[in-house]
Order: structure tokens, then sequence, then C-alpha cells
């Protein structure tokens, strides 16, 4: 006998969390009106507005949870016209401060099914065939980077999460459980989560030593393989290095063949932080750039970087699958029995995480939509943006070009004859500030040895020449208000 279902009238719904056919559609019809005008105004946005932000915030603090219910309506006009606009344009082109995500409307379609199916893919037998597109595009990442197919790995919800377990996972394959003599090796421009990770899995900062970088901004190897040898020889045990292929500050990437060698010499675990540069191996530049990123015992991805896809996606990949299982899993009893196969994969057994989110298909959807070469052309344009962006910038009176890109992230500053430290500082502060009041582009800062630098990362699908004309055509600008400044004083 077949079982009878509810039936749920749109008018005077009996169960109203269970949405009829029609309030679906309308829900859904509703909110892509305002996500399609959302998307389409994005080149004419402001590339940053936060004036007034803190006020903003402060109207609408609740501290009570809703007992009525509002129109959605008012709720989507409340998200786009008021809060959405109040904040850095990070999915626009004009946004090349901090390396930026760009969001794909397709894996926001994607999320839109996967919670709307809401399958739990963390244990293989709960959606076998869901959570074999995940292994898919765990997979294809192997193969990007050139790890074997015995390689393990999972998605994350960034590169922090994926530092962090990297980490774990080195310090469980190459330490005992008494693990405080270990001392880790990461290069003064290493990102901050690395030594974050440490800290969380239970290193004191006496652990973690910083190691000098080059002109380049690439970590030393001389300076490296000195402290190694002595903290060997006070009984310590040195047991990680960190490179990066693509740091935050300057984009540089460390002569990631001759880490992997001093790795092998001293019996080190290697992991790359690639959450940046990693997927421009895809390219023929990045690949040479990247040169030794296949010698990595694990490297940090970050899709929503180099892939353009939203926010919290991430991913660790491990040469040697099993470690990932050996430093994560752990049973209880209430769950179903581990996976067997090697081909398939429990994920709570090699992440940190039992539950979370579908995250695969919001990668393989565009990724099987479109395919690599899309992908790859787009990283290839973001390259020569990056090196045509340098060019005109040499081409402006007192700017100094202080990081070259490597990739497609590059530093620069103006200098003034005459100027101290702390004045130059201001000065380049001031320039920040007056580009970015243009609302044309948005960029932004770092602090390095030689001072207060300017940076731009070009990494958005949707920046494009016309945008950076815009941006050096700001720069220019803000430059010659500047050289007025002086002269008038």
């Amino acid at each position: 006998m077949r079982a009878r279902f509810r039936r749920v009238t749109a008018d005077a719904p009996e169960y109203p969390l269970e949405l009829s056919h029609t309030a679906m559609r309308r829900l859904v019809d509703e909110a892509m009106e305002r996500i399609v005008a959302h998307i389409e105004s994005l080149p004419e946005q402001a590339a940053s507005d936060v004036a007034g932000g803190a006020e903003l915030a402060r109207s609408i603090a609740e501290t009570e949870p809703p007992e009525t219910a509002t129109s959605t309506a008012e709720l989507l006009d409340l998200v786009f016209d008021r809060l959405a606009t109040k904040s850095f344009n990070t999915a626009g082109p004009g946004f090349v401060a901090y390396i930026p995500g760009g969001g794909l409307f397709h894996a926001a379609v994607a999320d839109l099914i996967a919670d709307s199916i809401n399958r739990y893919t963390t244990v293989f037998a709960a959606a076998p065939g869901l959570t074999q597109l995940e292994i898919n595009v765990v997979h294809w990442f192997k193969r990007m980077v050139g790890f074997p197919i015995e390689a393990g790995g999972f998605l994350t919800s960034g590169g922090s999460l994926a530092n962090f377990s990297a980490l774990v996972t080195a310090r469980c394959e190459r330490l005992p459980e008494d693990f405080l003599e270990g001392t880790l090796y990461v290069s003064e421009q290493i990102h901050h989560s690395i030594g974050k990770a440490a800290a969380l899995a239970g290193f004191p900062p006496r652990s973690v030593r910083r190691i000098g970088v080059d002109e380049r901004f690439r970590i030393r190897i001389d300076e490296l393989r000195r402290a190694i040898e002595a903290d060997r020889e006070d009984g310590l045990e040195p047991f990680l290095v960190v490179g990066s292929a693509g740091t935050t500050n300057t984009g540089a990437v460390d002569d990631l063949e001759e880490l992997s060698s001093v790795a092998t010499e001293h019996r080190l675990w290697l992991h790359v932080d690639a959450a940046y540069g990693g997927f421009f191996v895809l390219t023929e530049r990045g690949r040479r750039t990247l040169r030794g990123l296949s010698r990595a015992d694990s490297i940090t991805l970050d899709p929503h970087k180099g892939l353009f896809l939203p926010y919290g996606t991430g991913g660790l990949l491990v040469r040697e699958g099993e470690a990932l299982k050996r430093a994560h899993q752990m049973r209880g009893e209430y769950m179903l029995p581990p996976e067997q196969s090697p081909d398939l994969v429990d994920f709570c057994d090699i992440s940190p995480e039992l539950s979370r989110d579908f995250r695969g298909l919001r990668v393989w959807l565009p990724l099987k939509m479109h395919g690599l070469g899309v992908f790859r052309a787009a990283l290839d344009e973001k390259l020569d943006l990056a090196e045509w962006a340098t060019d005109q910038l040499r081409e402006i009176p007192d700017i100094e070009i202080v990081a070259e890109p490597q990739l497609s992230l590059l530093a620069f500053r103006l200098r003034r004859d005459g100027l101290g430290a702390a004045e130059l500082d201001r000065l380049n502060r001031d320039l920040m500030d007056r580009i970015n009041s243009r609302q044309r582009t948005f960029l932004t800062g770092t602090q390095l040895d030689s001072g207060f630098v300017l940076r731009i990362c070009v990494l958005n699908f949707r920046t494009h020449r016309d945008h950076m004309e815009l941006a050096l055509e700001a720069i220019r600008e803000s430059v010659e208000e500047l050289s007025h400044k002086v002269d008038r004083s």
C-alpha cells in the first residue's frame, strides 16, 4: 500500500516550516531577483565603503530572538540595500587588496543544491555517490600538484584549518607522544596561521623557529640549515619545515626544491602553504615558479582563492594518505563501521570534523561545467595583469617596486628624498587612503623591514585589464596630489 503524504497549501500551511511548491519558488525567485541585480552591479559598486559601518551594526543589534514573522521583502531589503553595501566589495573587480575570493555564482547554486538535499557526506556509507564527488575533487587536486594516487586529502573551511591538520599529522608522524622537544621552522614571512596551528597543537612559542628571508622574501636555506643543526646539537627534535607557495605579504615563493632537499637530509616533514599560489600550478609559468611542490609531504590549497570559489573552501593534501588516518581517526560506538576499501573514504577518519557541510559540490559543479582550461586561462590572465601593473608602476615618478610579482601579487611604495622611515610610512599610508577614497579600487598595505608598503593582488575572476587601468589611474592621480601637496608646502 502506497504511503499517503501531507499536502500543505500555500495560504494556510499546517506546518509553516514545510514550504509549499509555490512558497519555495516564490522565495527563491525573490532572492534571485536581488542576487542577479547585485552581481550585475558589482563593477559599478564602490570597491570599499565601510563609512558609518559601526553605527549601522549598532542600529540592527538585537539581543532577543524574534517571536513574530518578518516579510521576505523586508529581510532582503535589509541585507542587500543596507548591510551588503557597507563592506569591502571582495567580489567586485576593483578589489585587489589582500588575497580575494571571487565567489563563482556556479558554486552558490551548488550550495543551494547541497543545502537543499542536505545529505551527510562525512561518512561514505551515508551518501556514497555524493561522497564520491568530493573524493573525485580531491583526486583532481592531487593530479594538479603531482601527488601519487595513494595520497589523501579533504576539503576544509580554509587554509588555517588545513595548516592545523597538516601540523598535527606531521607531529604524529615525526615525534613521540612526549613531543615538546620538537622544533619547527618557518620563514619570517610565513602566514600567522602556522604559529596559531602550532599553539593549538600544543607547542610552546619557543618551538617555532623563524628563519630570515633573502632579497626576494624567500626563506634563507643557509640559515635554515644552521638552525636545524644547532637544535640537534642542543638535544632538540627538528621535525617540520614549512615552505610558502605565495606569501600573503609579498607573494614570495620559497625555493621548494631546496627545501625538499633539506627536509630529506634532516628527516623533516615538509609542509607547503600553497593557499594563495597553489592553483597557479595549472599554468606553465606557475609550474616553473612552483617547481618542487610535488615533493612536499603535505600541501595546503585554497580553492576560494585560486579557483575563485566562495569563502569557506580550503583543502589539505598529504602524500601518504594513511598518515591522515593515523593522526585523525577516532570512533564512537554509535558510528557506522569504518570504510575498508582503499578507494573509498570516510572523511571523518582523516580530518578533524564529524559534522560539516557538503563542500565537494561547490568545487565539482563549476569544474565539470567548464573544464580546467577556463580556469587555466583566467589564472594566466591574472599573471599577465600583475606584470602589466608592475610595468605601469615603474613609469610613475618616485614609485619603488619592493616585491616583484612572482605570481600575481606585488608590493610597492612611494619614495621621497630626505624623508625618514616614519615619515615615509606616513606618506605611503596617506597614498593608500587617497587611492581607496576614490572607491574605484581597493588596496591594502603591510609592514616589511623596509617600511610600510602597498600591495596589489590580482586574483578575482572579474578583474580584467579595464579594471586594472582604473586602479593605475587612481594610483597616478593620488601620487600627483601628494606631489602638489609637497610643492605647496
